[in-house]
C-alpha cells in the first residue's frame, strides 16, 4: 500500500512567518528585564540617518513588463524605478 506523506511536514510559509514573527517580537517579560540601553542609536539606524539621500539594497520581484518599462531607456532605471515609487507614495 502506498503511504501518504509529504516531502516536507510543514508549510514553508507558514514556517518562515512564524520565524519572522518571532525573531520581531519581544515577549512581555523580556521587555521588562532588558536593561536600559545607551542613548546612542543602533549601528544600522546611525548609518541610514547620518548619511542624507542614502539607500538601502534590497531584492525585489517585479513583473518582467515592468522591469523591461524602465530598462528601456538604458542605464539610470534603477534611480527611475525609486522615482516612481517615491511619486506613488507621495514623497
Amino acid at each position: 500500500m502506498a503511504f501518504e506523506r509529504s516531502r516536507r511536514p510543514s508549510d514553508p510559509r507558514q514556517a518562515a512567518e512564524a520565524a519572522f514573527k518571532a525573531a520581531t517580537t519581544k515577549a512581555p517579560e523580556a521587555a521588562q528585564a532588558a536593561p536600559a540601553r545607551s542613548a546612542a542609536p543602533a549601528p544600522h539606524a546611525a548609518s541610514a540617518s547620518a548619511i542624507p539621500g542614502a539607500r538601502e539594497m534590497v531584492t525585489l520581484r517585479l513583473d518582467r513588463a515592468v522591469l523591461e518599462h524602465f530598462q528601456k531607456d538604458g542605464p539610470g532605471w534603477q534611480d527611475r524605478v525609486n522615482a516612481a515609487l517615491k511619486a506613488a507614495v507621495g514623497l
